[in-house]
């Protein structure tokens, strides 16, 4: 099944690339520090250099300068992101979607998503899903890759738009050709459930195969389902075995259990009764249903059961604290 991801929690890609546009010269920025003399270089790449290097003050100073001189369309989504994240000014989201507004209807893309996660949280004004998902298309239609990720969600959810998992899958592709993790693992699902695209399991394991690369643990899942089955891909266990394991160490229950199974009968790693029982325990406590592997822990001896019990603990205990 297709993960439910928020749009709340993407991440803005800042890139530092001049791109003076024509037009009005925004409104000058309140409370600012004071920008650099007429003489200082005039360039939003040293602006965003001084961002990535976390010298916030002289960001802002620049990204002023470079707003002033030459009305540079990157400088101001970069004062966007200073207000929005209150770091060398005060946090003031309405000065931030003021200037990601001015970018966004100057072409540039980065602003259009900001616009779109500000429209879409209510930040700067009321919640507004409609208008944010106008903007995260106009971003996705310039090439952003989260922005397009985001967009096929709302597809495939069909709650704003009707329900189109062909769109939905065209947005997915532009987002994984640009290395997305999590549209690499969603439009691999897609084709192996034959959604939107024709079902092919050697194009869905090759998508899993690079977000498994790129550490995503639901993607090692599949691939490694994938690996152990044969399934898209040469059957490789021991391969597979691996990738539960990298998985289930990151909390994935059906990694765990799966990595338990392994560890039962030996197949893909060495057979570990103890080891099985600990994440099988651990599975279970994470959701897992599992009666097989269930009765094969009850019909260990109980030294077994009570070396697992012990190697579960801390997991166990872990999962019992409070989040947060």
């Amino acid at each position: 099944m297709l993960r439910v991801a928020s749009l709340l929690s993407a991440v803005l890609l800042l890139t530092p690339l001049s791109t003076a546009r024509a037009g009005d010269a925004p409104p000058a920025p309140t409370a600012a520090p004071a920008a650099p003399a007429a003489s200082a270089p005039v360039s939003p790449e040293l602006a965003y250099g001084a961002y990535q290097a976390g010298r916030y003050l002289t960001a802002f100073a620049l990204a002023t300068n470079a707003v002033t001189v030459k009305n540079d369309v990157k400088a101001m989504t970069l004062l966007g992101v200073l207000y929005s994240e209150g770091i060398a000014v005060a946090r003031n989201d309405e000065k931030a979607a003021e200037w990601y507004k001015l970018a966004a209807d100057r072409g540039d893309r980065e602003a259009m998503f900001a616009l779109a996660i500000f429209r879409i949280e209510g930040r700067a004004g009321p919640r507004d899903r409609a208008a944010g998902a106008k903007w995260l298309a106009a971003a996705a239609k310039l090439g952003h890759s989260i922005a397009a990720y985001d967009l096929a969600l709302l597809y495939m959810e069909g709650q704003l738009f009707p329900q189109d998992f062909k769109r939905a899958a065209e947005l997915l592709r532009v987002a994984a050709d640009a290395g997305h993790a999590q549209a690499q693992y969603a439009l691999g699902t897609l084709y192996k459930q034959g959604r939107g695209v024709a079902k092919d399991m050697r194009e869905a394991a090759k998508l899993w195969a690079a977000s498994a690369l790129a550490d995503d643990a639901e993607a090692q899942v599949e691939y490694a389902i994938a690996l152990f089955n044969g399934d898209g891909v040469g059957k490789d266990e021991a391969a597979a075995a691996a990738l539960f394991r990298k998985a289930a160490l990151k909390g994935s229950a059906i990694a765990q259990d799966r990595l338990a199974r392994i560890l039962a009968q030996g197949r893909g790693a060495p057979k570990n009764p103890v080891e099985a029982v600990k994440w099988r325990l651990i599975s279970k406590a994470g959701g897992e249903t599992d009666l097989k592997l269930d009765d094969f822990v009850n019909a260990l001896d109980a030294d077994t059961r009570a070396a697992g019990e012990k190697a579960a603990k801390p997991w166990l205990d872990a999962l019992k604290r409070p989040k947060g």
